[in-house]
């Protein structure tokens, strides 16, 4: 029986001080998916991302279209799971500048707490507004687990510092995006194939606020790559060019 494909749902978190840089983590050697990898924090979806009490605990519904407020709210979950990156606003409006306590981020990962209960308990509201659809992959048919994974783009929240989380993500640090395809193509670090088309297509802008606008204004075509002969292959119209990935380096 082949296992479904699962909704999952990662973000490029962007800061341009004091470069232009994405929010990246290293997975833990032991995980069963990228194992060892540069990623961004990211995952698929859980049954808490669907309550409908989010309706009074999240802002900028108008702004959800096809991918559906659910991935927007695991997105968000994850990069608070694995870097303790809060995408929310107060009360106020203003845009959340608290630390994230790792314990309270160990016991939403682990489903110990709803993730919903935490957000609800600081008085906060979830920012879905703050995401931009930048591209969408499903894994090809070619592993045991496949996913369909939207990436989102944002502003990271300056006011908050980035921690791993110590379980799934063991490092996590600021990179500019060509310094981590630099890296990548050394053999320094190991950055599976969606993440370095991702990349690539990051460092085409000079800084945030031009790949979130570029992003916006790229029409989403759906990446499900296919075997090529000795390669996998992506539709050029994706908009990471003609693109032949050799099977030997997955």
């Amino acid at each position: 029986m082949t296992d479904p494909i699962r909704p999952a749902a990662t973000v490029l978190l962007l800061r341009d001080q004091p470069a232009f840089e994405v929010l990246m983590v290293k997975r833990h050697h032991q995980i069963d998916f990228a194992a060892g990898a540069l990623v961004f924090p990211g995952g698929k979806t859980h049954a808490g991302d669907h309550d409908p009490a989010w309706a009074d605990h999240a802002l900028g519904w108008e702004s959800v279209g096809e991918d559906g407020a659910p991935l927007r709210i695991a997105a968000i979950r994850e990069a608070y799971e694995e870097a303790g990156v809060l995408l929310a606003r107060d009360a106020d409006g203003r845009i959340y500048a608290g630390e994230a306590a790792i314990d309270v981020r160990a016991a939403v990962a682990e489903d110990r707490t709803a993730f919903l209960d935490v957000v609800r308990d600081l008085g906060l509201k979830l920012d879905l507004a703050a995401l931009t659809i930048f591209a969408r992959w499903i894994t090809p048919p070619l592993t045991a687990k496949r996913f369909d994974t939207w990436f989102y783009v944002a502003h990271a929240p300056l006011a908050q510092l980035a921690v791993c989380d110590g379980r799934e993500a063991v490092d996590a640090e600021w990179i500019a995006p060509g310094q981590a395809l630099d890296l990548a193509a050394s053999g320094q670090r190991k950055v599976i194939f969606p993440t370095r088309m991702n990349l690539q297509l990051l460092a085409e802008s000079p800084h945030a606020a031009a790949a979130i606008e570029t992003a916006r204004a790229r029409p989403l075509v759906t990446v499900e790559p296919w075997v090529d002969g000795a390669s996998l292959r992506i539709q050029p119209e994706a908009g990471y060019g003609v693109v032949a990935e050799p099977l030997s380096a997955l």
